[in-house]
């Protein structure tokens, strides 16, 4: 007997918060990343939301986008796990970046509020000093502000690695695609410290802006493939968020061996992929 094939983007636990996230992410970046595409933003979120993406994710430093998240969600926000970043490496700096994401997102507070990309060991040493932008987040939990922590980066994982061993993160987005084996691994890095503190993880960069011509559901596959909770992607138009649905209700897991043979045909080219790297 067969059996009908789900309509329905599944859903994983995102580490330690508990929350089960639509195993697709809306991101920031595409024309969330804009000004002045407020009807473009809307109809984007809105189809995200209505097709069963849970999880959307922005950051200060993007744009409009936090506005767009505020204008589109009037009445939905309890449909969604909202996320937002902080580039501030001080606590100063960072409780105005939350004042400023809560007042663009309409909300009062974020599910989950992230230390946004970090790439030195000295801006380490700047975000844990006892006038660090660590402070200002431990206060956003105490008061509700912010329901769960993370830290990410695409840089240098072991960077990353630090980060989650200097402090009880809840999430961790870090870039997952095939051409990161070749380079320097955020998976390697990063996974095994991620489980022992059971953080969830969110991938991120799984299409590699487009760079790498092959199909978005393998590359997708791919991404979900390893162990993360979520991919979060952007869009441009509601045509790529539809294709990319698509992906995510299709999804089977890739076999090992499949895996393995997209490492070697990517491998060649891995270093110049790598466009977000230093």
């Amino acid at each position: 007997m067969r059996h009908p094939k789900s309509t329905e983007i599944p859903k994983r636990r995102l580490g330690k918060t508990g929350l089960d996230v639509s195993i697709l992410g809306l991101g920031g970046e595409g024309v969330l990343r804009t000004f002045g595409n407020e009807k473009a933003a809307d109809e984007l979120i809105n189809t995200a939301i209505d097709a069963g993406i849970n999880y959307l994710e922005s950051a200060r430093a993007y744009a409009g986008s936090e506005n767009y998240c505020g204008a589109a969600l009037k009445g939905r926000r309890d449909s969604i796990y909202l996320a937002s970043k902080s580039h501030a490496r001080d606590k100063a700096g960072a409780l105005g970046h939350l004042h400023e994401t809560l007042t663009n997102m309409k909300t009062d507070h974020l599910d989950v509020w992230q230390i946004h990309d970090v790439r030195t060991e000295d801006e380490i040493e700047e975000i844990f000093s006892p006038t660090g932008a660590i402070e200002a987040f431990v206060e956003a939990k105490e008061k509700g502000k912010a329901r769960f922590l993370g830290v990410t980066g695409h840089h240098d994982p072991a960077v990353i690695k630090r980060c989650l061993e200097l402090f009880d993160f809840d999430t961790v987005l870090i870039p997952v695609n095939p051409a990161e084996p070749e380079y320097k691994c955020f998976l390697e890095e990063i996974v095994q410290v991620a489980g022992a503190k059971d953080v969830g993880v969110v991938g991120m960069k799984a299409f590699l802006r487009g760079r790498l011509n092959a199909p978005k559901k393998l590359l997708f596959s791919y991404a979900l493939s390893q162990p993360i909770a979520t991919a979060v992607i952007g869009c441009d138009t509601v045509e790529q968020l539809k294709e990319n649905i698509e992906s995510a209700i299709a999804y089977t897991p890739l076999k090992y061996k499949e895996v393995q043979r997209l490492h070697q045909i990517v491998a060649p080219y891995a270093k110049d992929l790598m466009y977000y790297k230093p």
